[in-house]
């Protein structure tokens, strides 16, 4: 069995639709899978399970929309994956523990990425990889010009978006 991260996307977000971490952790015992911890209620999910991830995504998707009938989008990652996207955030001490990390269900085209690459702001950094894209932003992300849709429809991915506490402290959960 791997040890995976599921990271729904767009749940208990200003009142819409509402999913208690208790609940959840129990859609995810039903699946069968082991060692479920959910991590704050925006829908962070560290567990075992012997699926592929992109198995492991529409399982946990389609087992949420039979019990809440809406659709959440939901992003699965091997916990060693997540844990190497951290350790490679090409920004600085300071910043990285500022910043966000924009996860991709897929991998983008070349061609998107480098239209996207392209664009700048200068109160948003950001580097683009085939899983993530790395994001600064020096007011803050309530201020931010280039957010999760932006990126979404530029590169023609589905993806969430997680800062950089959360994406250690699902790590550590992970025991990595």
């Amino acid at each position: 069995m791997d040890c995976y991260i599921a990271l729904l996307r767009g749940i208990n977000v200003g009142g819409h639709k509402k999913i208690l971490m208790a609940d959840l952790k129990s859609i995810f015992v039903s699946l069968g899978f082991e060692k479920v911890i959910t991590y704050i209620q925006s829908g962070n999910v560290v567990f075992n399970a012997s699926e592929k991830e992109l198995d492991l995504s529409n399982k946990i998707s389609e087992a949420i929309d039979a019990k809440y009938s809406f659709n959440v989008p939901v992003l699965v990652k091997k916990a060693s994956e997540l844990n190497q996207i951290v350790s490679k955030c090409p920004f600085s001490d300071e910043k990285r523990e500022k910043s966000y990390f924009i996860l991709l269900k897929e991998n983008p085209s070349k061609e998107n990425m480098d239209i996207t690459a392209a664009f700048s702001s200068t109160k948003e950094e950001f580097s683009i990889t085939k899983n993530c894209i790395y994001i600064y932003y020096a007011t803050g992300a309530g201020k931010a010009k280039m957010g999760i849709n932006f990126f979404e429809k530029k590169l023609e991915v589905d993806a969430t978006a997680r800062n950089y506490r959360s994406m250690t402290k699902l790590i550590t959960l992970a025991g990595l």
